[in-house]
Formats: C-alpha cells, sequence, structure tokens
C-alpha cells in the first residue's frame, strides 16, 4: 500500500482554529512564554507567507512568517513550526520551511530569522547570527537564533533589536 502524497498549501482562515489545536497537542502551555511566542504576541503571520501540509485531508504541519524588524532592516520570523508527532521524521518539515522561504524570496524579502537547532534548519540555509548582532526580546539561547538570507549578502550591516515589524501587520 502506498502512502497518500503530501499536499503544501497556503494557510486560509479557515485553518487558524485546526493550526492552533495542533500547536496545542505538539507545543503544549508553556509555548506562550517563549520568546518567539512573546515577539509574536498580538500580531498576526502573513497569510500569502505561512502554509500548511495536509496528508488527504488530514492537516499534519504548519508553518508561518510573520513581519519583523531587525533594528531597521526588514525580516521576517519563522515560527512556528510544528509536524504531528506520527509524521515526523518524513520532510514534512523541511517540505513546509522550503515553501516558506521560496514564497518570502518571491515576495521580494530578504531576510528571515528563527529561534531553533542549527543542526535541523542549517539545511535550509539558516546559519547561527553572531552573539550580540541582533537580540531577542526576553531570554534566548544566543546559539538557537539563526538568519537565512534569500537574497546575498541579504545580512551585511545589519544589526540590533528584532521587534515586530507593526507597519506591515
Amino acid at each position: 500500500m502506498t502512502e497518500p502524497s503530501l499536499t503544501i498549501l497556503p494557510e486560509t482562515a479557515d485553518d487558524a482554529v485546526p493550526i492552533e489545536r495542533l500547536h496545542e497537542r505538539t507545543f503544549g502551555p508553556g509555548r506562550y512564554a517563549k520568546s518567539a511566542y512573546r515577539l509574536r504576541e498580538g500580531m498576526g503571520h502573513r497569510l500569502e507567507l505561512s502554509f500548511t501540509a495536509r496528508i488527504g485531508t488530514l492537516l499534519v504541519g504548519s508553518v508561518r512568517l510573520s513581519p519583523i524588524r531587525i533594528g531597521e532592516s526588514k525580516a521576517l520570523l519563522l515560527g512556528p513550526l510544528t509536524v504531528e508527532p506520527p509524521f515526523r521524521e518524513r520532510g514534512i518539515g523541511h517540505a513546509l520551511i522550503a515553501h516558506a522561504l521560496a514564497g518570502a524570496k518571491t515576495k521580494g524579502h530578504r531576510l528571515v530569522v528563527l529561534v531553533g537547532d542549527e543542526p535541523y534548519y542549517g539545511k535550509a540555509g539558516f546559519q547561527r547570527i553572531p552573539k550580540g548582532r541582533a537580540t531577542m526580546p526576553g531570554p534566548v539561547d544566543p546559539a538557537r537564533l539563526l538568519v537565512c538570507e534569500l537574497a546575498d549578502g541579504a545580512f551585511e550591516g545589519v544589526s540590533g533589536p528584532i521587534r515586530p515589524d507593526w507597519t506591515a501587520a
């Protein structure tokens, strides 16, 4: 028997409740205390840059991008990225990341930031931000603060606090 194929689609407003339930199952209530969640609080993500993964009609994963600034430079914050536990280790997370980065690049975005594990996200082009060059509100392990340039040299000269970009919301 073959496994049903994976479909990645742009997130729609109708996906909000199922995605929130997915976040509850995968991250639990402690997710609200994390710095990345605090940064996104009160600001919507960009639907046109956020994607869902489905096998058949079953929602198995989600990734979102939200507008931020690093100092005065525009960027996007990737996350949350989540995949239902039984469907992990199948490349779904990387497929979602690839769609999100390609969509952001197509729309002219130059930088994407996230808080995560470099060995995992490095496969998608993310690298560690040099310590002190960009700071998140709240506690974040600097080794987990990563950036992906969607245009060559986009991170050159960029530094400062990471904060929501309310002008893009």
